[in-house]
C-alpha cells in the first residue's frame, strides 16, 4: 500500500454526546484506499461508537465524513451501504433455517429474485478472494468461520468498497484466523479498505498496514505498523507504560479439588453434547480449556455449578475444610456455592449471567449476601465496602458505586461481575471468558487476579479465547471439540499449533495424556 494512496474514508472534527459523556471528542481520521487499519483503544474509548456512526448506527453530533473526497451524510445504515460501507458485526445476524445465499440477499428489494443465479453471484465472490462457502448450505450446518464467512460475503455482495470487521478472530482457532487474514489481504490487494476493531495486538501487528489509536473519546494518533511496537501501541492507549508479561508461578502443594469422570450431557433432541469428558481441576493451578465456540464449554461448566443436570457420570469435590470427597451431583447450585465452587461465566450478553440491570452496583453485590443476615433487615455497609473495593482495584469507570449496572459500558459491567465472584473467597473459580470484549489494560488486570488466587490455592478453571494467553497463563490445557476431551497438555511446552488442530480434533486425543 502506497502512503499516497487515495483517500478512502475521511474523519473531520467528529463528536459524539451522550447526556454527559463524550464518547467521541473532535476525531479527525482518515482510511486509505487499499489498505487495512486497525482500530485500537481501551473499553470506552469510543471505538463502537465511532464505527457506529461510519456505519449509520448513529449520527454525528458535529462534524464531517468524507467518502472518496465527498461529503456525505450517513443517517441509517442504508445510506452507509449506498455509500460503500458494510460493518461485519462480532455477534452474527443471521436466520438458522435459511442457507447461505437466502441469508446474503435478505433484506435486498429486487421486484424478482433468481436464487440459482445469486447463489452463482456467491460463489463468484467466495472463489474471488479465496473463502471457503457452499452458497446451498444452511446456517446451522455450519462452523463459526463459515458463519463470519457468510456475514464478510453479505457486505461484498451489496458492492461494499469499505468493510469494518468488530473483532473478527475472537472465536477462531489459528489456523482459521491465518485463513481469515489471507483473505483480508487478498481483499486489501483488490482495493478494497478494511477497518479492524481488535484487542489482540500480535494480530494487529501480523495484518494491519496503519493503526489508528483512541483513548477516552480522543484520536491519540495513526502510526504505520511496521515503524511501532506492541509496547509503544499499549502506551498509547493506556498513556502510560503497561507492563505484560503474564506471571505464571511454579506448582506447588497441589491437589485433586474436583475430578470430573466419565461426564455425558445429550440434549432433549437426542444431541451429544458432552461425550465421556474425564478431567481433575488442581489446587494451586489453572487449568484452560481451549476450543472453538459451542464445544460444550459452558455446558460443562453449569453442570459443575449445578446448573444443569448430566445424562450420567461424576463430579466429586475434594472439601479443603472437611477433607470429604463430595458428590457434587446431589447438591443444589446455592449449596455447591456454599461449598466454595465459583462460575464467573461472561456471556455474549454481559447481564444475562448473574447481574441485574436495573439494580446499582451495590444492590448486585448484596445479591451473593442477603441470605446470612440474621435479621429481615439487610446490612448495605459491606455490600458497599465491597461495590467500592472493586471499582477502586479495578478500574470501573462510574460515577459511583449507586449507578444502575445497564448505565456502564459492557467491559465495565464484566469488571463488576468478575470481581463479585473473586471477593467470594472461592476454593474452586470457573472464570469463562472473563476478559472477552476487555481492553488490554483490564484484560492484565484480570490475568493477575486469576494468578492470586492460584498462589491462595484455589483450583482455576479459566475458559478463554486467545490461545497465546491460554499458553502463557494456564499450567494446564484442556482441549474440547464437539463435546469430547482431544487433549489435556502442559502449559509450559505446549504449541499454539498443537492446540490449534486439536481444537478441530473429533476423536482421539488419549495419548496427549495428562
Amino acid at each position: 500500500m502506497s502512503q499516497n494512496a487515495p483517500l478512502a474514508l475521511e474523519l473531520r472534527h467528529v463528536t459524539k454526546v451522550f447526556g454527559n459523556i463524550v464518547a467521541n471528542d473532535d476525531v479527525e481520521m482518515d482510511l486509505r484506499r487499499g489498505e487495512v487499519l486497525a482500530i485500537l483503544g481501551e473499553n470506552g474509548s469510543g471505538k463502537t461508537t465511532l464505527m457506529n456512526m461510519i456505519s449509520g448506527i448513529y449520527h454525528p453530533d458535529s462534524g464531517e465524513i468524507f467518502i472518496g473526497g465527498e461529503h456525505v451524510t450517513i443517517a441509517s445504515p442504508k445510506d452507509a451501504f449506498h455509500h460503500g460501507i458494510g460493518m461485519v458485526h462480532q455477534h452474527f445476524k443471521l436466520v438458522d433455517l435459511f442457507t447461505a445465499t437466502e441469508n446474503i440477499v435478505l433484506g435486498i428489494k429486487k421486484e424478482k429474485f433468481n436464487i440459482k443465479k445469486s447463489a452463482e453471484k456467491v460463489a463468484a465472490i467466495a472463489e474471488r478472494y479465496g473463502f471457503v462457502l457452499d452458497p446451498n448450505k444452511k446456517i446451522y450446518e455450519m462452523s463459526v468461520s463459515e458463519k463470519q464467512t457468510v456475514e464478510i460475503i453479505k457486505v461484498l455482495y451489496r458492492g461494499a468498497d469499505i468493510l469494518i470487521l468488530d473483532e473478527p478472530t475472537a472465536v477462531l482457532t489459528p489456523q482459521e484466523t491465518e485463513k481469515l487474514f489471507n483473505v483480508i489481504r487478498r481483499m486489501r490487494d483488490d482495493g478494497k479498505s478494511i477497518m479492524i476493531i481488535t484487542h489482540k495486538l500480535h494480530e494487529v501487528m501480523a495484518i494491519s498496514d496503519r493503526v489508528a489509536v483512541l483513548r477516552k473519546g480522543k484520536h491519540i494518533a495513526t502510526v504505520e505498523t511496521a515503524s511501532t511496537t506492541v509496547n509503544e501501541l499499549t502506551e498509547m492507549m493506556v498513556g502510560q507504560r503497561v507492563s505484560l508479561n503474564i506471571k505464571r508461578e511454579k506448582l506447588e502443594n497441589t491437589e485433586d479439588r474436583l475430578t470430573v469422570s466419565n461426564l455425558n450431557l445429550v440434549s432433549y433432541e437426542g444431541v451429544k453434547i458432552l461425550d465421556d469428558v474425564s478431567f481433575t481441576a488442581k489446587s494451586g493451578e489453572i487449568l484452560g480449556i481451549a476450543g472453538v465456540a459451542g464445544s460444550g464449554q459452558r455446558e460443562l461448566l453449569e453442570i459443575i455449578a449445578g446448573l444443569q443436570s448430566p445424562t450420567d457420570g461424576e463430579i466429586r469435590y475434594l472439601d479443603p475444610q472437611t477433607r470429604q470427597n463430595v458428590d457434587l451431583r446431589s447438591k443444589t447450585p446455592m449449596q455447591i456455592r456454599d461449598l466454595g465452587v465459583r462460575l464467573s461465566f461472561v456471556p455474549e450478553d454481559r447481564l444475562g449471567m448473574g447481574l441485574v440491570g436495573n439494580m446499582d452496583i451495590i444492590d448486585n453485590m448484596m445479591l451473593r449476601s442477603y441470605r446470612k443476615g440474621k435479621t429481615v433487615f439487610v446490612d448495605r455497609q459491606p455490600p458497599k465496602a465491597l461495590a467500592d473495593k472493586i471499582i477502586d482495584s479495578l478500574q470501573v469507570v462510574t460515577p459511583s458505586a449507586k449507578t444502575a449496572v445497564r448505565k456502564l459500558s459492557g467491559g465495565n459491567v464484566q469488571k463488576v461481575l468478575v470481581g463479585r465472584e473473586i471477593a467470594a473467597a472461592p476454593t474452586v473459580l470457573m472464570a469463562a471468558y472473563p476478559v472477552r470484549g476487555l481492553d488490554i489494560n483490564s484484560s492484565y488486570m484480570i490475568y493477575n487476579l486469576l494468578n492470586e488466587q492460584k498462589e491462595n490455592g484455589v483450583a482455576v478453571i479459566f475458559v478463554g479465547e486467545d490461545l497465546d494467553v491460554l499458553l502463557e497463563l494456564c499450567d494446564r490445557i484442556l482441549v474440547v471439540c464437539a463435546g469430547r476431551v482431544t487433549g489435556i497438555l502442559d502449559g509450559r511446552t505446549a504449541k499454539k499449533e498443537e492446540v490449534g488442530l486439536l481444537m478441530t480434533k473429533a476423536k482421539g486425543g488419549d495419548d496427549h495424556g495428562e
